[in-house]
């Protein structure tokens, strides 16, 4: 079983409110692995930076993670995709808001990987999603 990496804790991470050593605690002996949806958020955050020092930082850091386990989109995510959000609209929830963290919910499902994140409230009550938070930041 591996472990996925929210954006959230790649975003903390890089700005030192997480250290690498809680990460790697958190996560024990399981293959990490980056989502596709979470390179695009963090590239966002890189190229919509007005600040040019923040920009440089925030791209070499970008690029460090690029080299990271990557797990891709498939056909198979898009079904654990389209029954998420169907559920979530049937607890009275819409999607919309969160399609990003659906998108990643619906990797860790199709590959059997646990979800690690700060923002357990972002993935409440999603069906067969395996969870865990991280309630502490340094």
């Amino acid at each position: 079983m591996g472990v996925i990496w929210d954006s959230c804790l790649w975003v903390a991470l890089a700005g030192g409110q997480l250290t690498q050593e809680a990460l790697i605690t958190a996560s024990g002996d399981a293959a990490v692995f980056t989502s596709v949806v979470s390179l695009g958020e963090l590239s966002f955050g890189v190229h919509s930076c007005a600040d040019p020092g923040e920009r440089a930082r925030r791209a070499a850091f970008f690029r460090q993670i690029e080299a990271s386990p990557m797990l891709e989109i498939s056909k198979h995510t898009a079904e654990s995709f389209g029954l998420l959000c169907a559920s979530l609209k049937q607890a009275g929830r819409s999607p919309r808001p969160r399609y990003n963290d659906l998108w990643i919910a619906a990797q860790a499902i199709e590959n059997d990987c646990v979800l690690l994140t700060l923002n357990g409230k972002d993935f409440a009550n999603m069906p067969g999603l395996q969870l865990k938070i991280i309630s502490t930041l340094t």
